[in-house]
């Protein structure tokens, strides 16, 4: 009771019936005494179950916000069930709601700290093993008897490493931006001819290199509604996932057709094909499969994969019946 009347609105209400209770009295003894004494046990009555409400209304405000407290210090066993009944029924259930949001939201962020940090760890394990070969190929350039031949070479690998580098990053950065909703997708009208040429670009004098054959015969005008860069920048990593994959002598067939729900771009190649045990994690970020490349680092096809998704198509990878990996890209040209 005590607790009640250092309540500022319980006091409130009470001066008010208590107010009206004397008016009530003072009519009821005006008419007369019996009336005034029936106003009277009335009026002590409904002050009685005023209180008795009261103190009610309060115990049970006072057990949800201990039942809030628990659950808020780990009590994730506790239930607020107890008060689905009366009025605090739809104060109850509003909580509720609000304590399962939270809750998911804090799984959702447990598992986002869990990522960054495995993330993170990947990160520099990728970024460790160039560096070191760069600091071994630096020691090594800082010898005054080492011969012309060797220094070339050693520069030509400080270059290959940097260059390694510089694209790790640069995919790095591009996934960030597209996780973090950042990076904003145009809708360009193009066709699958200029794609696959705009892709295939930065990788011709590598095809040629390694001797392999890049053939796009079977590539159309078909229409495409997307971003013309970034799916550029999907359709090469493929590209190049593939003619990493490939051997001296090899070909890389592309080839489009659509139909009215979408335009498809297949990518094969006469590589060993895809281990059945990498097919379910072969778009994972920093997955790496049983016949990776050495200086794979696991990005390109993650970053490929969420390009076109993001754009709102699909990609597939599979090995083909005749042999090598088989990579099929869906551009819809309607919500599916």
């Amino acid at each position: 009771m005590k607790k009640l009347l250092r309540n500022r609105g319980f006091r409130r209400e009470l001066a008010a019936l208590l107010a009206v209770e004397a008016v009530f009295i003072a009519v009821g003894f005006v008419l007369g005494p019996v009336c005034g004494v029936f106003a009277v046990c009335f009026a002590l009555a409904a002050a009685a179950v005023f209180v008795l409400g009261a103190v009610k209304r309060y115990r049970d405000i006072g057990g949800l916000a201990d039942g809030l407290d628990r659950i808020l210090h780990g009590r994730e066993d506790y239930s607020l069930d107890r008060f689905s009944e009366g009025e605090l029924s739809i104060l109850q259930s509003e909580l509720s709601k609000l304590l399962v949001t939270l809750r998911r939201q804090s799984e959702a962020l447990s598992s986002d700290k869990k990522f960054l940090a495995e993330s993170l760890a990947d990160i520099s394990h990728q970024l460790k093993t160039p560096l070191t070969s760069l600091n071994l190929a630096a020691a090594m350039l800082a010898e005054p008897e080492l011969p012309a031949d060797r220094r070339q070479e050693l520069a030509r690998e400080i270059t290959r490493g940097l260059g390694r580098i510089e694209w790790l990053v640069s995919a790095l950065l591009k996934m960030s931006r597209l996780d973090a909703g950042m990076a904003e997708l145009a809708k360009n009208t193009f066709t699958a001819g200029q794609l696959v040429e705009n892709a295939a670009a930065p990788l011709l004098i590598a095809l040629e290199l390694r001797d392999v054959e890049l053939d796009t015969s079977g590539v159309g005008s078909q229409e495409i509604k997307a971003d013309f860069a970034w799916c550029s920048e999907a359709l090469g990593n493929i590209l190049k996932n593939c003619m990493e994959h490939t051997p001296p002598g090899g070909r890389i067939t592309v080839a489009s057709r659509e139909n009215a729900i979408y335009t498809q771009i297949t990518v094969a190649d006469t590589g060993p094909g895809i281990a059945p045990e990498d097919l379910p994690h072969i778009f994972e970020r920093f997955y790496r499969g049983k016949n990776a490349d050495a200086q794979s680092a696991g990005i390109g096809l993650a970053l490929a994969r969420k390009i076109i998704v993001n754009s709102g198509g699909a990609v597939t990878a599979e090995n083909a019946p005749g042999g090598g990996a088989l990579f099929t890209l869906r551009f819809y040209k309607m919500a599916v």
